[in-house]
């Protein structure tokens, strides 16, 4: 017999306060002290021009007015309603305010979860330590930028992946789905997820030959299905999804490739030792430890997913935290006081909490876009460049738009197939790696009539490339990039 995930007996609000406090004290003072990887995603630019273009316009763009190689490709901003948002926090509280959003948002799924596990019957302790390990893995801050806590469209997904798995284990305000779905498709393409999670609980129900339960989880999902309509692109919201999943371009993105390529040593060895304790956990307590059948298989898909592309194993450790929870509650002794637990707890939390304002005062003046791009970087294609036919980087993309407003075309950036032809992007990545083909190079700087190149400074095979083989000038050196102009183009 499955437990009943109701309120477990004995454990009151009271009982049970300081686990909330401490993990949502002590993670907001890790979060926040790692403000400036919060800050460092590189679509994080092009995100806020766009939230600014869509305020001044009043109305969501179905056009690129950035770059010059569009063609006739339709432009999907899958993420319009968190542009719009982030701008306006931006524009009245700048980088300090983006930086407490996401703090906030994480804060939140830390809640979602300790209630989650609670209700299961977990100890406090196990339920703390579970949860804390969650915390602090998930945005995967070794692996900067591709990190799943920060200031992207990606935080919504993490917030609402918590919030429909924890409405699905209760299954009491199952009707609440509908209008999170609502938010949740204009804010991120990964809106997908919100089928899957609901769909391996109906699987669960119809299993247990719970018809109740099925019927009302299916028509939660359907009544999801049916608000994902109501966006700016309609039905193509779909069409806009499906040019990320599964395109060509994933094979280039960090965030898209296996797990072992994005591993940082000694960053990722945390991580690991969580993958190996969960699965021999699992091995070892999972026949007998009374788990919920939908959250050990969303742990066990998501790591399965999470190995072979990076981006899910942020899923895995939120979904296994139930898990974990459980397994680690047989380890720990049960004649614990818990009382003491509980005031540990509340002591620990009101020193994070002193903490936390100190931390805010610290990172504070530090709080900027990274430096890949600088304001006088940016100024220097504005005055010698406005309107020229500039090959960048990809990864300073996002960064020219916030800076140049377009003033500047640029070739590609992160918004990838969303928003570029095909064609386009094949042969942008026709020429990122480090030894030169020069035949590729020139092909793609006649076939766009490129007047300049904006690339990684310490590319020495380009510059040499450029300059002593095709007589290009470098004109300007940032601190990350350097711009190369056509002969006849220097000033």
């Amino acid at each position: 017999m499955l437990q009943n995930l109701a309120e477990p007996s004995g454990a009151t609000p009271s009982s049970t306060l300081g686990t909330y406090v401490f993990l949502i004290s002590l993670l907001s003072v890790f979060y926040l002290s790692n403000a400036s990887l919060i800050l460092s995603h590189y679509d994080l630019g092009w995100h806020l021009a766009a939230g600014e273009l869509i305020r001044s316009e009043a109305h969501v763009p179905f056009q690129d007015p950035w770059s010059f190689t569009l063609g006739t490709k339709q432009w999907f901003n899958l993420s319009w309603l968190w542009d719009v948002i982030a701008s306006l926090i931006f524009k009245y509280a700048g980088y300090a305010g983006l930086v407490g959003l996401v703090v906030v948002c994480g804060a939140l799924i830390i809640w979602y979860l300790s209630s989650a596990c609670l209700e299961t019957g977990a100890s406090a302790l196990a339920v703390c330590v579970a949860t804390f390990a969650t915390g602090l893995l998930y945005p995967a801050y070794e692996a900067a930028p591709n990190t799943y806590l920060a200031a992207s469209p990606n935080v919504s997904t993490m917030l609402f992946s918590v919030v429909f798995y924890r409405e699905c284990l209760r299954s009491t305000k199952l009707w609440l789905l509908p209008l999170m779905m609502l938010l949740w498709v204009n804010l991120h393409g990964g809106f997908v997820l919100g089928f899957m999670i609901p769909a391996v609980f109906g699987a669960g129900a119809l299993w247990r030959h719970d018809l109740r339960r099925f019927k009302a989880i299916m028509l939660a999902g359907l009544g999801c299905f049916a608000v994902t309509f109501v966006n700016p692109l309609g039905w193509q919201i779909y069409e806009g999804v499906t040019a990320t999943l599964g395109h060509f371009v994933q094979g280039n993105i960090g965030e898209w490739l296996p797990y072992s390529h994005n591993i940082e040593i000694p960053g990722s060895i945390p991580g690991m030792v969580y993958i190996v304790a969960f699965i021999a956990l699992e091995l070892r307590y999972g026949a007998s430890t009374e788990i919920r059948a939908e959250a050990r298989i969303l742990s066990w898909v998501f790591l399965a997913l999470g190995l072979h592309q990076f981006r899910y194993m942020s899923f895995f450790f939120i979904f296994s935290t139930i898990p974990m929870a459980l397994h680690l509650d047989r380890l720990i002794p049960s004649k614990l006081p818990q009382l003491q637990i509980q005031r540990a707890l509340v002591t620990a939390a009101i020193l994070g909490a002193c903490v936390l304002p100190l931390t805010f005062i610290q990172i504070r003046p530090a709080l900027a876009l990274p430096e890949m791009m600088s304001e006088q970087d940016a100024e220097y294609l504005q005055t010698h460049l406005s309107h020229a036919r500039v090959l960048n980087h990809w990864n300073v993309g996002g960064y020219l738009i916030l800076l140049t407003h377009g003033t500047v075309p640029l070739f590609v950036d992160g918004r990838a197939a969303t928003a570029y032809p095909d064609e386009l992007l094949r042969d942008y990545f026709r020429l990122v790696h480090w030894e030169i083909d020069e035949n590729t190079w020139d092909d793609v700087l006649e076939k766009y009539h490129i007047d300049a190149v904006l690339w990684l400074r310490g590319h020495e095979e380009l510059r040499q490339f450029l300059v002593a083989k095709r007589g290009w000038k470098e004109a300007h050196t940032g601190v990350y990039e350097s711009v190369y102009v056509r002969p006849g183009m220097a000033r």
